[in-house]
């Protein structure tokens, strides 16, 4: 027979270690990121992919430094080291801020830079973009104007003949759809500094379409002589002899400046992305254009993200970088003659093409806002897939 003494004992501790053990496992199950079945085959990545995607910037090159830094895209000297990542930014970098040259500058540096190792730099132009091609300046800042050397160096940077206009034309478009393997049947993300509107009358064939448009009305607008800013002249509008379909890509139903994806109730959003999913082909549509100055904002489970958080200082927003990291990691054990060798384990620096891919993997999506002190998961999707 147990004593007084050691009943009185259990009867304490058992009360104590029952709370411990609801405690641990409510701790256990309450992380923070999402709580996915993971199909851990015990090997490491056989591809890995690393995207990072930058909002508006509007003029303000300490914080777009910033941010690039926190993403580990630059370093301190505003130099490369994202090897074989993808950097892509979505427009307005230009208006309210004094430095959109240096910027421009920046981009123009790391998009070499990044091709040299394998990584990549995608532009998309913005509405401000735009509207500073047509002679709407009212979002220029006098000190902008100064660092572009006055109102007639910053028209002739800006035009076809200036090294500007040339960036834009070259490597800028209205939107882009960015594999994130080499694969043939690699998932899609697309990126526009808008929304796109599901019943746009050119949104296919996609991108090609909107990008065909985009480039028109570019050419037109940047081909001397430039349309004289406005104010202090007259606004003059889109540039002569703009189509009728060029005239709508730039209409406020267009992928410039429609913010539905952004601003509507998701009872209306999600119903949208899935269509444009499946008109477009991608998993994820991201964008800019409409900001949320506290946070990078996920939709209708990550189908949609909006990544404005007002990162220039005319804002205040946050400073924040979306990042997926996508990889695939091999099911079947490989075959091999007698020596231990994978020819699909790859380093950060080495590029594998989509025919190298066969079998069956584990592809796994991870997706999360960083910020200047912390990272929050967005999404985390695994799936096994058959290459």
């Amino acid at each position: 027979m147990p004593s007084h003494q050691t009943i009185l004992i259990v009867s304490i501790l058992t009360p104590v270690l029952l709370y411990m053990l609801i405690t641990r496992f409510t701790t256990s199950t309450s992380s923070k990121s999402p709580q996915v079945p993971s199909h851990d085959s015990g090997r490491r990545p056989a591809f890995r992919q690393r995207l990072v995607a930058v909002g508006d910037l509007h003029g303000d090159i300490d914080n777009a430094r910033k941010v690039l830094r926190m993403a580990k895209i630059i370093d301190t000297d505003s130099r490369w080291i994202g090897e074989t990542d993808i950097l892509v930014q979505t427009g307005d970098i230009v208006d309210r801020g004094a430095h959109a040259n240096e910027i421009y500058r920046m981009m123009q540096s790391l998009r070499g830079q990044a091709a040299g190792v394998g990584g990549k730099v995608v532009s998309i132009l913005g509405n401000h973009e735009i509207m500073n091609a047509i002679g709407d300046w009212r979002y220029v800042t006098k000190d902008d104007i100064k660092a572009f050397g006055g109102t007639k160096q910053r028209q002739a940077d800006l035009s076809s003949e200036g090294w500007l206009g040339q960036e834009w034309l070259a490597n800028y478009s209205v939107t882009a759809l960015v594999p994130l393997s080499p694969h043939p049947s690699s998932p899609t993300l697309s990126f526009t500094h808008g929304s796109l509107r599901p019943s746009y009358s050119h949104l296919t064939p996609y991108p090609s379409a909107i990008n065909a448009l985009g480039h028109s009305l570019l050419t037109k607008a940047l081909t001397p002589p430039l349309a004289p800013p406005y104010p202090p002249n007259p606004y003059s509008g889109l540039p002569k002899g703009s189509t009728h379909d060029e005239a709508e890509l730039y209409a406020e139903g267009g992928p410039l400046w429609w913010r539905g994806l952004a601003d509507r109730g998701e009872d209306q959003v999600c119903p949208w992305a899935e269509e444009l999913k499946g008109k477009i082909g991608a998993r994820r549509i991201i964008g800019g254009h409409t900001p949320n100055f506290e946070k990078i904002v996920a939709r209708c489970n990550a189908s949609v993200i909006i990544i404005d958080t007002g990162i220039s200082s005319a804002y205040g927003g946050v400073l924040s970088a979306l990042e997926i990291v996508y990889t695939l990691t091999p099911l079947d054990v490989p075959k091999h003659d007698g020596h231990r060798q994978d020819p699909l384990m790859v380093s950060n620096n080495v590029t594998i093409t989509g025919e190298e891919l066969r079998g069956r993997y584990l592809e796994r999506e991870e997706v999360h806002a960083i910020y200047e002190k912390r990272r929050k998961w967005i999404a985390l999707e695994e799936r096994e897939i058959t290459l």
